[in-house]
């Protein structure tokens, strides 16, 4: 499909979306806590917005391109974020951003091997697999759709909207799961019943980064 070669996003352009990603959590943060405070600590969204907020602070005007924001943003939340949420979002947009340095464009193809990066940075931290009630049930299964899409010829902004969708359906999915690793594992059946935190934050970050690719896939 020819259409689909041309459906790229300039990086140069496109460091604003970190100051995206660091908005919708700051916006959701309350809600991120309380769903936290449910089986864990409460403190999921109180940490993540002051990791994102400074590194939205850290970025400059105007910001620099995508893979130096999302490099800016990465560094940060592994300074500014404590237990195992700094390193594992922090080693996800760090190794996203080193994938995305091969071409001044991002494309279809290059998006799929940033996410790729990113979900392989994560998945070496823990010990989580998908259906343990963590990040990895929004993340995997939205990758996964991505790449589907893909490989049916979709093109690059139908393939993000596939993401988005499966992100959030991999989120309501863990309300119903018992979570294995982490502090809520301790609750075993106990730990059902509600969202997982982690799952919740990451659904929140895929969607507005997707809505920021799209907006400047519309605009090329």
């Amino acid at each position: 499909m020819n259409q689909t070669h041309h459906e790229a996003v300039v990086l140069a352009d496109a460091g604003g979306i970190v100051r995206d990603l660091a908005a919708v959590i700051v916006e959701n943060r309350a809600w991120l806590s309380e769903i936290d405070g449910a089986i864990g600590d409460g403190d999921h969204g109180i940490n993540m917005a002051k990791g994102f907020t400074a590194a939205a602070a850290a970025l400059g005007e105007p910001p620099p391109p995508l893979p130096d924001a999302l490099d800016i943003l990465g560094n940060t939340l592994l300074v500014d974020i404590g237990g195992s949420t700094g390193p594992l979002y922090g080693s996800f947009f760090l190794d996203m951003a080193e994938a995305m340095r091969a071409s001044p464009l991002l494309d279809a193809a290059a998006f799929a091997r940033a996410l790729h990066a990113g979900l392989a940075a994560v998945q070496s931290i823990g010990e989580a697999r998908p259906g343990d009630k963590t990040l990895l049930d929004a993340l995997v299964p939205a990758i996964a759709a991505y790449d589907e899409a893909c490989a049916r010829g979709d093109g690059f902004a139908a393939a993000i909207d596939a993401l988005v969708t499966a992100a959030a359906q991999g989120r309501d999915a863990t309300r119903g799961m018992i979570a294995r690793v982490g502090r809520a594992s301790r609750l075993g059946e106990r730990s059902r019943g509600v969202l997982d935190a982690g799952a919740a934050s990451c659904c929140l970050l895929l969607q507005a980064l997707a809505a920021g690719l799209r907006a400047r896939l519309a605009r090329g």
